[in-house]
């Protein structure tokens, strides 16, 4: 079986975004965990992972006659969901109060969905029908799109809200 962490699949770069996502939402919840630090990861990841999509694999995504376009459209609204639930949390002022539980909640909520149904439709449909070499290609620019997106601070207050109101 080959090396997960070596691989270029697009698919399977965009699900290890996934779990580590849902890694960061439990250190959020957790009251012995640094939950402003697991913030600040998340936001840079949640916003470099989708600019990455949006930019690199989903227009790319488009091209292909058995994969969904309407689903991809409506992957970008539910980024634009996420990060105005981002947003939201990151102006919370303080950890671990009742505003910051409540917005974290929609925040969770907004990922989720979009992440669970990424995965049924989009992500099933790029495994089906894209070959792996395109698939590598695209996992490759992906990563390239990714860490140039957090190497500028992405997930950063000023960067979101840039984001929401563009």
């Amino acid at each position: 079986m080959p090396d997960k962490a070596a691989s270029t699949d697009v698919v399977e770069l965009i699900l290890d975004d996934h779990r580590r996502m849902e890694e960061l939402f439990r250190k959020m919840r957790s009251v012995e965990a640094e939950r402003a630090d697991a913030l600040r990861k998340f936001a840079d990841l949640l916003v470099a992972h989708a600019l990455a999509e949006e930019h690199e694999v989903y227009p790319a995504l488009k091209r292909f006659r058995d994969v969904d376009n309407d689903e991809v459209e409506h992957g970008v609204e539910e980024h634009a969901d996420g990060n105005k639930a981002l947003l939201a949390l990151l102006e919370v002022k303080g950890v671990g109060g009742d505003d910051w539980d409540e917005r974290l909640e929609k925040l969770v909520e907004a990922v989720t969905h979009h992440t669970d149904e990424e995965e049924r439709t989009i992500l099933n449909g790029a495994r089906e029908n894209v070959p792996m070499e395109r698939r590598e290609e695209l996992g490759a620019a992906f990563t390239k799109e990714r860490a140039k997106n957090l190497d500028e601070g992405c997930g950063s207050l000023d960067n979101v809200r840039r984001i929401v109101r563009a």
